[in-house]
C-alpha cells in the first residue's frame, strides 16, 4: 500500500513527543518502502509533494490542518501519529495516541473518506468558532498546554466562561436567514471536544456530508455550566440557552469576527461562507 512515503513532523506540537517518536515511524516505514522523506512541518512548501502517495503525519490537529491543501481531492493517504495537545480529529477516528496501536493501524490499511470544509478557502477539518470556543482555542497561553497539555484547554475554558458576551450574526443557514445574538457559535465537522469526552451535536459523523452547528445564547456561567452538564449527559435541546442545527452551507455577514479555525486564529475581515466538501480526504483509521 505504501510506496513512497512522506512523514512530516510537528517537533513544536503537544510535548514534544515527535522527537521521541521520530526513529521508531522511520525504522517502521522503512519495514514497507525505501522510498521515504522525512521532514518538518515549515518545509513542506520546499518539496514536491505529488511524488508520494502516502503521507505520516507526527503532530495535532494543527499538522493536519497545514497538510490538507497537500492531500484533498486527491488519491494521497493520511496517516495520523497524535502527538499533539488535543488529537481531536485522532480521537473522533478512534486511533490511539499509544505509538503502536497508532502504527497498527496504518498498517491495517483501512481507509475512510472524511468529509472537510471550506472556510473562505481555507481548509478546515475539525471545526471553527466565533465567541468563547475561539478565546479558548486562541488566548490558551502555550506555557499552559506545555504544562497541563490538553487540560490546559479545559481550565481556560472554565475561566472564559465566567466573562461570556455576546454578539449579533445574521446567518444564512442553507436557505433560511435569521439574526442570533450568541456567545459561541462552533461550525463543526467533527463535532468532539475534550477528547470524546463532550460533543456539541448528535449523530455527528466525518462523512455525513453536513456541519453541525452549535450555538451559545446565554452569558450567565450558571445557565452556560447547566448547557455543558447536559451535553456530558447527551442531552442536546434548543433552548433559551443553547441552539442545534445542521447545515450543508452557511453564510455569516461579518463585522470583523475573531475566529479559529482547527485551532489556529484567523480575524475574517469579510463574510464567512463554510461549505461542505464531502468525503474529500482519505485516512487510515479503524473502520
Amino acid at each position: 500500500m505504501m510506496n513512497s512515503v512522506l512523514i512530516v513532523t510537528n517537533f513544536n506540537a503537544g510535548r514534544k513527543k515527535a522527537v521521541k517518536y521520530k526513529k521508531r515511524v522511520i525504522d517502521f516505514v522503512l519495514k514497507h518502502t525505501k522510498t521515504f522523506k522525512c521532514v518538518n512541518i515549515d518545509e513542506l512548501t520546499t518539496i514536491d509533494v505529488s511524488e508520494y502517495d502516502t503521507i505520516l503525519t507526527m503532530g495535532g490537529d494543527g499538522t493536519v490542518n497545514k497538510l490538507l491543501p497537500f492531500i484533498i481531492n486527491t488519491d494521497k493517504v493520511l496517516g495520523i501519529i497524535p502527538t499533539g495537545t488535543a488529537n481531536l480529529l485522532a480521537s473522533k477516528l478512534g486511533i490511539s495516541s499509544d505509538l503502536n496501536k497508532a502504527l497498527k493501524c496504518i498498517e491495517s490499511g483501512k481507509i475512510k473518506e472524511i468529509d472537510c470544509l471550506n472556510v473562505n478557502e481555507q481548509n478546515c477539518i475539525l471545526r471553527c468558532g466565533f465567541g468563547w470556543d475561539s478565546d479558548i482555542i486562541c488566548k490558551t497561553p502555550q506555557s499552559l498546554k506545555n504544562k497541563f497539555g490538553y487540560f490546559a484547554y479545559f481550565i481556560a475554558g472554565i475561566l472564559f466562561a465566567l466573562r461570556l458576551k455576546t454578539k449579533e450574526y445574521d446567518i444564512k443557514f442553507d436557505n433560511e436567514q435569521t439574526k442570533i445574538k450568541a456567545s459561541c457559535i462552533i461550525i463543526a465537522n467533527a463535532s468532539n471536544m475534550y477528547k470524546n469526552l463532550v460533543s456539541v451535536a448528535d449523530n455527528s459523523y466525518l462523512d455525513d456530508g453536513i456541519t453541525d452547528v452549535f450555538i451559545l445564547k446565554t452569558t450567565n456561567p450558571v445557565l452556560f455550566f447547566i448547557e455543558f452538564i447536559l451535553t456530558l449527559l447527551k442531552i442536546r435541546k434548543n433552548s433559551t440557552r443553547a441552539e442545534y442545527r445542521h447545515a450543508k452551507n452557511i453564510i455569516i455577514e461579518n463585522n470583523w469576527i475573531a475566529s479559529h479555525i482547527d485551532g489556529e486564529k484567523h480575524n475574517i475581515k469579510e463574510n464567512v461562507n463554510i461549505t461542505v466538501n464531502p468525503k474529500s480526504v482519505k485516512v487510515f483509521a479503524p473502520l
